[in-house]
């Protein structure tokens, strides 16, 4: 029980990795305060793991948190609720605009900052207060789903770099305040996010792209469960002193860092990478 006697937010909690990582959560021990834009999703959500936890405590927030004020709800309900937050996780996100830089519209393109980018920012800046006062309190993002390039998808990759810049600058600021922060490399896995990939269509996403997503569908991705593990060792005690890293859950080998590999990476000053060695 990793998890025992903590309470953790996790935005985009409702579906996807966000649930995936509140069931590792609940059978971990954790409190958890849930997320999500859908109350009617959450609501299921919450019905299906309190069936697979039977013993776990979880309480549900509809937030929109690209908006100041569901983000102040949440940070305010989650310590009425529970009286503490020891964790957060975000994990809330969107592809926003598909198709070439030349075509798309800007405004569509910036619908993935709003969430990915300005929701996790805004969820974290109410949250800090809580975490400084405590002088303690582990931050997990959420950077894109796999490396390199990724044409015809700028909204979504450029806002998800901007997620892992953020991540390691907000570490440094935070360091001496006993507050660790550091992001998640997920792999391509099989969300809805995918599903909106293959709606928009070949001529959005580009034929390569179509192409990707189409085999990933049908071999099942990255499991879910990868980045949930991964979650659960950067919440716990056991990556205490790793802080500014982007962390992958496929080929990064974090299950065997110790106190002392986590000394060595944390010396490592590459930035804006995944953290391999």
């Amino acid at each position: 029980m990793k998890l025992q006697g903590k309470t953790a937010i996790i935005t985009g909690g409702s579906r996807g990795i966000g649930k995936t990582v509140a069931e590792f959560f609940l059978k971990e021990g954790a409190s958890l305060m849930l997320s999500a834009r859908s109350a009617e999703e959450l609501a299921a959500t919450k019905a299906e793991l309190a069936a697979l936890v039977p013993d776990g405590k979880i309480e549900v927030c509809p937030a929109d948190v690209s908006k100041k004020k569901d983000a102040k709800e949440l940070i305010r309900k989650t310590l009425a609720t529970f009286g503490a937050i020891d964790v957060l996780v975000n994990a809330a996100g969107i592809y926003g605009a598909i198709g070439p830089v030349a075509e798309v519209d800007f405004e569509k393109w910036k619908d993935a900052f709003a969430v990915n980018l300005f929701g996790t920012f805004n969820v974290i800046q109410e949250t800090l207060p809580t975490f400084m006062k405590n002088k303690k309190g582990k931050i997990i993002n959420f950077s894109g789903g796999g490396d390199g390039p990724f044409p015809n998808f700028t909204s979504y990759s450029t806002s998800k770099v901007g997620i892992v810049r953020f991540t390691e600058s907000l570490a440094e600021e935070v360091r001496a305040q006993g507050i660790e922060v550091n992001a998640v490399a997920p792999g391509p896995v099989n969300t809805r996010i995918l599903e909106d990939g293959l709606k928009a269509g070949e001529q959005a996403v580009g034929k390569e792209n179509y192409a990707k997503f189409l085999k990933q569908k049908e071999e099942g991705g990255v499991p879910p469960e990868k980045a949930a593990e991964l979650c659960v060792f950067l919440a716990s005690g056991d990556s205490d002193g790793l802080t500014g890293k982007l962390v992958s859950a496929v080929w990064d080998d974090w299950k065997s860092w110790d106190a002392e590999k986590i000394k060595e990476i944390a010396a490592n000053k590459l930035v804006l990478r995944r953290t391999s060695l």
